[in-house]
């Protein structure tokens, strides 16, 4: 990979970061009553998107629907057979049984995940017309509405589409 490669995958990764440190201060900045600061904190996350989505497409690694699916499957796969185990076993050798619990939590979510890709994947032209719900505690994605998040149990009520 050149530098300019690694330049490019870098500020992806930052921006993104940004992106998404932004919209939690957002809603940290509505919960104590500041809608202006809110509102330059989402603006501020939206830029740091449009850099993303550019220095993403810059480096070449947006790809046809079949390639993107086909990544998504990947990084997902190795999110929950790879990086979460590892990460609850290191928790757990901390004694930070908290943090090990909400990783097995977003453990189980990415396998969901994964399945999902996968299910698209397999005829992107005729996958079904479904809403995904999102777990708003931890993000389990369904197809439709549910009673109850499997993963962690929050009122299938709470639950939030995503189109």
């Amino acid at each position: 990979m050149s530098k300019t490669e690694q330049n490019l995958m870098d500020a992806f990764a930052g921006e993104s970061q940004a992106n998404r440190k932004y919209l939690a201060f957002a809603k940290q900045a509505d919960k104590e009553g500041f809608p202006q600061a809110a509102k330059l904190f989402r603006a501020a996350a939206e830029a740091e998107t449009i850099h993303a989505h550019a220095h993403l497409r810059n480096a070449g690694k947006i790809g046809s629907t079949a390639e993107n699916l086909k990544e998504a499957i990947s990084g997902e796969t190795y999110e929950f057979t790879k990086m979460y185990p590892q990460m609850i076993a290191d928790a757990k050798a901390e004694g930070n049984e908290a943090v090990a619990k909400y990783f097995d939590m977003v453990n189980k979510v990415e396998e969901v995940h994964a399945n999902l890709y996968t299910k698209v994947a397999a005829d992107p032209a005729n996958a079904p017309a479904v809403d995904y719900y999102i777990c708003p505690v931890c993000g389990y994605t369904h197809e439709g509405p549910c009673d109850k998040c499997p993963v962690c149990g929050a009122a299938g009520t709470a639950f939030y589409t995503v189109g």
